[in-house]
Order: structure tokens, then sequence, then C-alpha cells
């Protein structure tokens, strides 16, 4: 980890979506919506629906919003939400996952290559990118939970098949399949919810970025977030500690 730090990473992406927190609120109710629509409204027999309603609970959604999102699609009235995935490259050849909830895949497709266009970058073919990442559980926890030895032995015990700690947090990563039951296991052992838990592409070798190629994917990751049919970016760039205290 030396030379950059994940967490601060997450914590400069995290703070621009704290600013945008009715827009995520929207796109969280979608996710809750088809997962309640696909796999049923029972939270113990629909993983996809527990991980969804615990990745709302953990950005402060509303339990009434949440409980609404399940009621529209229990009462049928549900919009049919199609699942797509882009693939591209941003500034700096950082390898680009974009993961979206659409009812109209030519508009969503169009804004989301228009997007990478502007910002720089391109929308390859499905696959052209996919090979830099693998599918993965990531939980996280402060730093301030547990040191960093225990925390591997503890997450060991739960399932967890890797620990990265540094002096801002520790991450935590599990099998997809394995994710839910892991967070069950540490909510028990640590006696606390996870800052965030959520299926991501973990990228295999992060591309380093400069300042101006950092500012240049930062607009680029903003304008995708700000489209209303995406749900998730994922990214297989790194910003050392340098150049995110210039960027601010």
């Amino acid at each position: 980890m030396a030379g950059h730090s994940k967490f601060k990473n997450i914590m400069y992406r995290k703070g621009a979506q704290d600013k945008k927190r009715s827009s995520l609120f929207s796109k969280f109710s979608k996710e809750i919506t088809v997962a309640a629509k696909m796999g049923g409204s029972d939270l113990e027999s629909n993983p996809r629906l527990r991980l969804a309603c615990t990745t709302a609970r953990q950005q402060s959604m509303p339990k009434d919003n949440i409980a609404r999102a399940i009621a529209k699609a229990e009462g049928g009235d549900a919009e049919n939400y199609e699942e797509m995935r882009y693939e591209g490259y941003g500034p700096g050849g950082v390898g680009i996952i974009v993961e979206a909830l659409t009812d109209n895949r030519n508009r969503t497709a169009s804004n989301v290559r228009t997007i990478f266009a502007k910002a720089g970058g391109n929308m390859g073919e499905t696959g052209s990118v996919g090979f830099m990442f693998e599918r993965v559980g990531e939980i996280t926890y402060p730093a301030d939970v547990t040191d960093a030895d225990s925390m591997f032995e503890i997450a060991l015990e739960a399932g967890a098949e890797d620990v990265e700690s540094d002096d801002d947090g520790h991450a935590i990563y599990t099998d997809a399949g394995d994710l839910h039951g892991v967070i069950t296991a540490l909510t028990t052992a640590l006696g606390g919810d996870p800052a965030s838990a959520k299926l991501i592409f973990k990228p295999k070798e992060p591309t380093n970025l400069t300042k101006d190629g950092a500012e240049k994917l930062m607009r680029l990751l903003d304008a995708l977030d700000d489209d209303d049919d995406v749900q998730v970016v994922h990214g297989n760039y790194d910003i050392s500690a340098d150049v995110l205290a210039e960027l601010g």
C-alpha cells in the first residue's frame, strides 16, 4: 500500500457522492425495487435485496423510503428495468465498468457513450476491460474498530478471502457468493455494522494517475454518477495521497 491509500481514494469519491444524496436515494430505490421484484420481498430468502437494503441504510436512506421501494415491487406497478453493463477506457487508460438499470437500453447506451467521449475516453465492447477485474465482495471498517492483525484473524474466521489494512481503515474481501454471510459474522464478532458492504469489480492491477489524469477521470466518474440510469461505476485507477492532496 506504500505511496497511496485505498481509503483516501474511497473517501474522495464518497465526498462527491454525498453532495448528490437525493440522486443516490433514487438509485438505491431502483435497485431495491428490482431486487424485490426479481427475488421476492423476504430479505432472508433474497440475498440481493438484503444487500441493497444494507447499502441503502449505510448511506442513511430513511427506512420509509426503503419500505416504499419494496412495496412498489409487491404492488406490481414497478417499471420493467433491464440490467446493463458497459465497459470502456477513461483518461490515462483506466479501465471502467458501468452497471446500469434502464427501461430504454438505446437511451442509456447513447448517454454512456457520449459521457465517455466528452471526457476523453471511449466505450468499448463487452469484455474489453472486464479481464482487468475480478468480481468480489468488499466490506470496510474504520481503523479504530480493531488492529490489523486482529482484523485479519477475525475476517478469515468469518469466511473472508483477504484483508487489506492501513491507517485509514480495513477492507475485507470475500467470494461474491459469501458476502452476506461474512457481513453477518463480522457484525457479530466486532459488535457493529461495517462502514460499507457491496459487490465490486476489484482491479487486478490498478493504474496510477497524475494530477491531470486524476482530474479528467473524476470529471468522467462524476458525469457517469449524474446519469439517472447508472447505478455503480468501477475503475482500476489508483491516486496517490500526494495527488489527492493537490486535488483538495
